[in-house]
């Protein structure tokens, strides 16, 4: 697996998000450090596309579920 750019990191983490997860979840399952992770969450909440619970764990919005399928749909013809 090559370098992932932004989009190909925002779709991983809004997909380990998707059942609600705590930030080291995040770092862990999505193959990240805790900086970098702190500016995508920021980006993700920012735009409605993760929500940050009273429990300090992220949930995947419909939003970013929408962006998930969209996601794949883009990139589906480029990984055959």
């Amino acid at each position: 697996m090559g370098r992932r750019n932004n989009l190909d990191i925002c779709a991983d983490i809004l997909q380990v998000a998707k059942g609600g997860v705590n930030k080291t979840g995040i770092v862990y399952r999505a193959n990240l450090n805790f900086n970098i992770v702190k500016k995508y969450l920021n980006n993700l909440m920012e735009n409605g596309l993760l929500h940050k619970t009273e429990s300090r764990h992220f949930i995947t919005t419909e939003k970013g579920v929408r962006f998930l399928e969209q996601y794949r749909e883009f990139v589906a013809p480029l990984n055959k």
